[in-house]
């Protein structure tokens, strides 16, 4: 062999193996979203259980206990350093101010919808939250779309207006929850810290409002931590319930593409769906079911021709 094909011949190889540590950096990067995903679908079944307590205590109690538990997190694993330099980048810590935001809004408004029997639009949300993450990577990403993802999205649009008009108003938990985690979502995916390290930064930026509401509602007497032993005990469960989908997700997004995160997200609010009807039997009419299907059949669309061969 003449030494231009042997440099070609190790060349394809080098090549052949990128392309492989690729694959399986992108496979890491869905089983680990994908998990995460599969946790929050379990999430209406923690969330019924406390909703004799306010939400907003709950959210404060989210933020509390995730704040402690991801400091001893870095601490215990000796990254505080790491974290640092990360944070230090230029642009970094404003934007994971917005995400904590973000990500604040989404939980408030879930655990707010749990407790009142919205869980139907909750999983609405969730549906659309895809094909919003979708058109977020197309704007913000340039990620392209093909036709048939382009109908994809037009049907899951459709599916919210039918669902509008028998409503009589706007889906708004619906919206609220698609918008806040799919904009949760890009921001995490463009800021280059690991997992650990925002979400610990998200969490200590709402500890000062999350320890304000706590010792207020301590002040007025109402607050439900210490006196109800089996909603303490949850309660005390919410930094770890909070922290460990968000650090998979966290892992995960920046391994694979907005919008195959988008495609993931989908095993989510079908386990919800699914409680919401039959454990907690809320209503599911035809017109729910007529909006679903057109989002269904989006979310269908958009995986074929993201799966189908390329020429």
């Amino acid at each position: 062999m003449s030494g231009p094909e042997r440099r070609a011949g190790a060349g394809g190889a080098a090549a052949g193996g990128a392309a492989e540590a690729e694959r399986r950096v992108a496979l890491r990067g869905v089983l680990t979203v994908g998990t995460a995903y599969l946790i929050w679908g379990l999430f209406p079944v923690y969330f019924k259980a406390l909703s004799g307590v306010p939400p907003f205590e709950v959210l404060a109690h989210r933020i509390a206990w995730s704040s402690i538990l991801m400091v001893a997190l870095l601490t215990g694993l000796r990254r505080w350093d790491g974290a640092v330099r990360q944070l230090r980048a230029p642009g970094t810590a404003r934007a994971l101010a917005f995400s904590a935001i973000f990500i604040s809004l989404n939980w408030v408004v879930y655990i707010w919808a749990v407790g009142a029997g919205h869980v139907v639009e909750a999983s609405l949300g969730y549906f659309v939250n895809p094909l919003v993450s979708v058109l977020l990577g197309v704007f913000f990403l340039k990620e392209p779309l093909s036709v048939l993802q382009r109908w994809a999205v037009g049907l899951a649009a459709a599916g919210v207006v039918i669902l509008m008009a028998w409503l009589g108003r706007p889906p708004w938990v619906a919206l609220a929850l698609a918008l806040t985690f799919a904009l949760y979502g890009l921001i995490r995916k463009r800021v280059a810290v690991d997992s650990m390290t925002g979400l610990t930064a998200e969490v200590i930026i709402l500890l000062p409002a999350a320890l304000a509401w706590l010792g207020w509602r301590w002040s007025q007497g109402t607050l439900r931590f210490g006196t109800d032993p089996h909603a303490t005990g949850l309660l005390l469960a919410s930094g770890v319930v909070t922290a460990v989908p968000l650090l998979l997700f966290g892992a995960g997004v920046r391994k694979i593409r907005l919008s195959t995160v988008g495609l993931l997200q989908y095993t989510n609010p079908t386990m919800q769906l699914a409680i919401a009807v039959f454990a907690f039997g809320e209503p599911f009419t035809a017109a729910h079911g007529v909006a679903f299907g057109l989002i269904w059949a989006g979310i269908g669309l958009y995986t074929w021709d993201a799966l189908r061969p390329r020429r």
